[in-house]
């Protein structure tokens, strides 16, 4: 008997909650443009000022928390797309090039397979290959709205280097 009872009144519950009026949200009220979405007449697209500068002569950004992937500083151009034959970025970035050319040198987690817990012995992990998967240029902007948020860095080097291998499992022994 308990169980008819319950099972009618979740049954009116959802029926009452699907006779609900819902509300239509117009695709001019969201977004940061305010226009239809499909409207793209008046779009104007900005003019971002990418960091045009060499490599090796442009100001690199702190990461934007901690083990974050760090911003590319410089200029991509003939470098991307990163192709499975073709990857420049570690012809300076791969540890045994990068202090002779003033690269930041790619981090052990890059050359530790972490699904497997296997040392590459210097090998970038396949699943690394693609950098400008987690990568991207930086770039000179502003923002169309405050961001409030606040990186908290453990440890001040934490802001230019990458510590993931030795706090993978931080919090979970």
């Amino acid at each position: 008997m308990k169980i008819k009872i319950i099972s009618s009144a979740i049954l009116v519950f959802l029926m009452a909650a699907c006779d609900m009026p819902s509300k239509t949200v117009s695709d001019t009220e969201i977004g940061i443009r305010k226009v239809e979405l499909s409207n793209e007449k008046d779009v104007v697209l900005k003019d971002i000022n990418w960091t045009a500068a060499p490599a090796g002569e442009s100001k690199k950004f702190d990461r934007s928390f901690e083990n974050a992937p760090p911003f590319i500083p410089h200029d991509t151009e003939g470098l991307v797309p990163i192709t499975k034959d073709m990857n420049m970025c570690v012809t300076c970035h791969m540890p045994e090039f990068a202090a002779d050319s003033g690269a930041t040198a790619i981090p052990a987690s890059h050359l530790y397979d972490i699904r497997n817990k296997k040392d590459l012995q210097g090998v970038l992990d396949d699943e690394r290959f693609v950098c400008t998967t987690c990568h991207v240029p930086q770039a000179n902007t502003d923002t169309p709205f405050k961001n409030n948020f606040k990186a908290d860095f453990r440890n001040p080097d934490s802001k230019t280097k990458s510590n993931l291998l030795e706090i993978l499992n931080d919090g979970v022994r």
